[in-house]
């Protein structure tokens, strides 16, 4: 966070005595529409969430409630630079002992816990990544892109089975630059933020034609507040389909019906894979650049298909070109979907219920076994419990802290689910079908 009026560092404001602030119950914060509270003091956010690096919406989802977790997961790597810009936006601390005593020892000793895992995680040198692991990650894409043109270059469109061969090469190589981006996205790589976000740029913009901003943007809100209705924007899939326990409920009782919901364990492979990446989410993009005049990132994102159009017009002609990024990006989006809707889309989704940042991470997120290809088929998002607790671990470490976490899941009684790859891909039909027959339940009451 920073300042809220003018981001400079007030050093007066740095020596401000604490416990001269006022003090406030929960109940006055939670009615408050522009406090959060970090670590036992609370913040006035009015001004500085139009500031915010990571855009207003992330801030204004934790509007009366805690925030500690939320803002050490995400400024890991520089916590100390951003606290000092924080007592500028102070406004007082909370009350102790003002809500149900039994429900803030539970939280307590879980935070407690959590905070004891991630000193564990440093102590075990957890947060160091392996430059040689990205280089080689880095060398796929480029290899994987240099095979798929020149099987283009040499056979065109004469032999449409080596012409869909190097199509899946390109589609894997897009989908694993998306896994590799994503490590630099969370700043989990280089210790320098600028460092991070230009090779981020260089592998999503670049390689990808995607915009880091963007995703920077709708995926921080997403690590936030995982699965929550509205405020996730990965479940803002309404009124396509009805997900989770609570939303089919809600809209069959107040007798909507926009789409056949009980039908949705089928249309949804129609619609969502194949059309996510190459449709939906180039318009978001797209809005997303517009609407915030984003002019040097939207030249970023162009450079893309300046490289696209140079590689493959020469051979296939602009329609060609076209028509082989529609069936690459085809490809990309089932392999996108169905790796990160396996993780989530069957767990709990509800309304935003303010749990500790531990407990929300294991309700909404499960794990798929480790194997070699499970790892690289999936970026290490098969580690999503250990990935959405330590966003900014690199990758490649997760699977270290798992055994540590599942041990804390234990103790607190919280699920600690691991799936076979099989099982959380099948689960997406299965809690797609049982979503929609309670919305066709509570429809017909």
């Amino acid at each position: 966070m920073g300042k809220g009026s003018d981001l400079g560092v007030d050093e007066i404001d740095q020596q401000k005595d604490t416990e001269n602030l006022p003090s406030y119950t929960w109940e006055e914060i939670k009615n408050d529409k522009s406090w959060v509270v970090v670590d036992g003091f609370v913040y006035d956010v009015t001004n500085f969430s139009k500031k915010h690096p990571g855009g207003p919406k992330i801030i204004k989802n934790h509007i009366g409630q805690d925030a500690s977790d939320a803002f050490k997961a995400f400024h890991n790597s520089n916590l100390g630079r951003v606290k000092k810009y924080m007592n500028s936006i102070r406004v007082g601390k909370v009350c102790p002992m003002t809500a149900n005593i039994f429900e803030e020892e539970s939280r307590d000793e879980i935070n407690a816990d959590f905070q004891n895992l991630k000193l564990l995680a440093e102590k075990m040198d957890l947060y160091r990544p392996n430059y040689i692991f990205y280089l080689l990650h880095f060398l796929q894409l480029i290899l994987l892109d240099l095979v798929a043109w020149t099987i283009i270059y040499y056979s065109g469109y004469q032999n449409w089975f080596t012409y869909l061969f190097a199509a899946a090469l390109m589609a894997t190589a897009q989908a694993q630059a998306g896994w590799l981006q994503h490590d630099f996205g969370h700043l989990s790589v280089f210790k320098s933020s600028k460092m991070n976000h230009f090779v981020q740029r260089v592998i999503i913009c670049w390689f990808k034609g995607v915009s880091a901003d963007w995703w920077n943007f709708r995926h921080y809100i997403h690590h936030a507040k995982p699965n929550a209705i509205v405020k996730d924007p990965d479940m803002r899939f309404y009124p396509l389909l009805v997900l989770g326990k609570i939303l089919p409920r809600e809209v069959g009782l107040k007798k909507k019906k926009p789409m056949p919901y009980n039908f949705q364990q089928f249309y949804f492979f129609m619609v969502l894979p194949p059309l996510l990446l190459p449709l939906y989410f180039n318009f978001e993009q797209t809005y997303f650049l517009i609407k915030r005049g984003l002019v040097k990132e939207s030249l970023w994102v162009l450079s893309f298909f300046v490289r696209w159009f140079i590689m493959f017009v020469p051979i296939l002609g602009f329609g060609g070109a076209i028509a082989l990024y529609v069936i690459v990006r085809f490809l990309e989006s089932h392999w996108f979907v169905w790796t990160t809707q396996m993780s989530h889309l069957p767990m709990h989704i509800d309304h935003d219920k303010d749990m500790t940042w531990f407990r929300r991470q294991l309700l909404t997120s499960c794990n798929v076994e480790q194997s070699f290809f499970n790892d690289w088929f999936s970026g290490h998002l098969n580690f999503q419990i250990e990935h959405h607790l330590f966003p900014t671990m690199p990758r490649h470490n997760c699977y270290r802290i798992a055994p540590y976490v599942k041990s804390m899941c234990e103790k607190h009684k919280i699920s600690y689910l691991n799936k076979t790859l099989t099982q959380a891909m099948a689960d997406i039909y299965h809690c797609l079908k049982e979503s929609g027959e309670m919305w066709y339940d509570a429809y017909n009451m």
